[in-house]
């Protein structure tokens, strides 16, 4: 069984987003145990400022890689990242799987990873072109891993 820890910056505050991450949870439960990390984000005063943006993101970006699992294969969630398809990012996973057994994905900000963080991970995934909120981004993130999981289970979930 796959050990995946999902590191997320901000917390879920919408009990709808709380109940659909806590269902994919449940339903993940059967092929992976799976943790959940929170950071908290880092305030800016002006959002217009990009040296505050940068900053923020440095310090999260410490807090995130000091939080990864050692000997975890890492995924950064990125605009900048690579799309894949349901059954690619099934053998994705299912190799990382196989590899270590230790998967941990990386959610950002609303502003993003740190460059340092990027540089850290083993993939960079892009989930879509479109933009999503962050909070979203982890129901979207546990609903393909599920989808991933079944895929590599031959089960019927996946059409």
């Amino acid at each position: 069984m796959a050990n995946i820890t999902i590191i997320s910056v901000g917390t879920l505050k919408e009990n709808y987003l709380k109940d659909a991450v806590s269902e994919y949870k449940k339903r993940l439960s059967q092929y992976a145990r799976v943790e959940e990390i929170n950071i908290k984000e880092e305030k800016i005063a002006n959002e217009d400022d990009a040296s505050q943006i940068k900053r923020a993101l440095e310090s999260e970006g410490e807090k995130i890689l000091s939080a990864i699992p050692g000997g975890s294969c890492k995924i950064a969630l990125c605009v900048e990242g690579k799309q894949y398809d349901s059954p690619s990012l099934a053998a994705l996973i299912g190799k990382m799987a196989d590899d270590s057994g230790k998967i941990t994905l990386i959610i950002g900000s609303s502003h993003g990873l740190s460059e340092n963080v990027k540089r850290a991970a083993d993939v960079r995934l892009s989930v879509s072109n479109l933009t999503f909120p962050h909070q979203l981004m982890r129901v979207v993130l546990l609903e393909a891993l599920y989808r991933s999981f079944t895929i590599l289970a031959g089960k019927k979930y996946h059409k």
